[in-house]
């Protein structure tokens, strides 16, 4: 039986390969795929970041966001601080245990995206970037 070919079923597959991919990374144990990825994106910031741009990163609902976040200090690799004037905005700060990940995640990360990426031409992969971010457009 031959299967039509629709955009969402094939982001779907990709989803569910990357998170295995991402579940096995060389935290092992020690965090999941998911608070892997997020220290991933809090080691590589520059400046303040906040549980709103943990959100919008990874487009979850601020509940989801709360209880990830909850979970990683009280696994002791973040703290969050009250920022001065507003109590209520917590600044997201990585603890030194998240530091001490800090090469085994950024490798696992880089080396997901060098396999994800092997033999794609640049320029396909500029269409695939223009596409995939107009489909998220597409889906608020």
């Amino acid at each position: 039986m031959e299967q039509s070919r629709h955009a969402a079923r094939y982001v779907s597959k990709l989803s569910n390969k990357l998170r295995r991919k991402i579940d096995a990374f060389s935290t092992r144990g020690q965090m999941s795929g998911a608070q892997g990825k997020v220290l991933h994106f809090l080691l590589a910031q520059s400046g303040d970041v906040f549980q709103k741009d943990v959100e919008e990163e990874f487009s979850l609902r601020p509940s989801s966001a709360t209880e990830l976040l909850k979970r990683m200090e009280q696994d002791g690799f973040i703290r969050r601080e009250s920022m001065p004037g507003d109590a209520r905005r917590k600044r997201i700060v990585v603890c030194e245990k998240g530091l001490a990940y800090k090469e085994a995640v950024m490798a696992d990360i880089l080396g997901l995206e060098a396999e994800l990426t092997r033999g794609v031409d640049p320029g396909d992969l500029e269409t695939f970037f223009r596409v995939i971010e107009q489909m998220l457009k597409n889906i608020p």
